[in-house]
């Protein structure tokens, strides 16, 4: 197994990555061809949830979205491909940091923050761009893929340019480090593996399971919470900026920080919808009796 995992990453998709961009997207339009028109790929769970999620908007609307989802889809498979080689100065130059200034403020106060984020836009690009302009050290929470081989070439790309991968199981261990000041990076549009710990609420018109780590850890080690958006700017270029800062975590009410960094990354999702990741089985299971909302 791990020679075809070898012949496979060596052979196919390290060749593909050291392509020039316009030929990736000329590969680009051609996948989108196939996984949308011929196999519509996972094409009912994007119909589905695009449609939940936006009952207000009409059927032509919800078919736009998923046109545009799928070709931004495409797009972000080979763009996440090229980041096997991508040189530094190219991630820099594709991938642009706004304002640093917004959170170099809190390791100049001597602090370590939490990042909350989703799957929106090109979070792989994102990855190998994050710890370059900052001060503080970029960690990114993740959970291991059920195949190592791969696994372990995820964790070399994402960590190629100082991002540092810390599996889920790892959490607390890296909180309880004091050898330097973090960004520790949680997504937060997964689904919770523990659905008896996770935090309930609405998000997109429908009843979310929500993970509660980001506020379980800040409340825990008092870390400020910090949202921050991805913008495409075009084809293959894009901005991160951060957007809001929670300084006082414990200051707040139970559930607050994760409704909080919900509604702006859904806030984001409804401005430019396409740019989510929507083939994703966000809502798996309906939420339990026992935590029903009292209306």
């Amino acid at each position: 197994m791990r020679f075809l995992n070898s012949l496979f990453y060596y052979g196919f998709l390290i060749p593909i990555s050291y392509l020039p961009y316009p030929v990736l997207y000329f590969l680009s339009d051609g996948l989108y061809v196939v996984i949308y028109k011929m196999i519509g790929y996972r094409k009912k769970v994007v119909i589905k949830n695009i449609s939940n999620s936006f009952p207000e908007r009409s059927a032509e609307e919800h078919q736009q979205i998923e046109r545009e989802f799928y070709r931004h889809l495409c797009d972000l498979v080979v763009e996440s491909l090229k980041v096997f080689t991508i040189s530094e100065k190219e991630v820099q130059k594709r991938m642009r940091i706004l304002n640093p200034e917004y959170i170099d403020r809190f390791y100049n106060q001597g602090q370590s923050v939490i990042l909350a984020g989703g799957h929106y836009n090109n979070w792989e690009l994102f990855a190998v761009a994050i710890d370059a302009p900052l001060k503080h050290k970029a960690v990114a929470i993740y959970k291991p893929l059920s195949n190592a081989f791969f696994d372990k070439k995820m964790r070399d790309t994402r960590s190629r340019y100082g991002l540092k991968m810390i599996s889920t199981k790892a959490t607390k261990e890296e909180f309880e480090k004091k050898d330097n000041l973090r960004v520790i990076i949680f997504g937060i549009d997964q689904f919770p593996s523990n659905h008896k710990n996770c935090y309930w609420s609405n998000f997109l018109n429908q009843d979310t399971a929500m993970i509660f780590g980001a506020e379980k850890y800040a409340k825990e080690y008092n870390y400020p919470v910090l949202s921050g958006r991805i913008n495409k700017v075009k084809r293959g270029y894009y901005t991160f900026e951060f957007t809001d800062a929670i300084e006082t975590p414990r200051s707040t009410g139970y559930g607050e920080i994760i409704e909080r960094i919900n509604h702006l990354l859904e806030k984001d999702i409804v401005a430019r919808p396409p740019y989510w990741l929507w083939s994703h089985k966000r809502w798996k299971l309906p939420r339990p009796v026992e935590q029903e909302q009292v209306s």
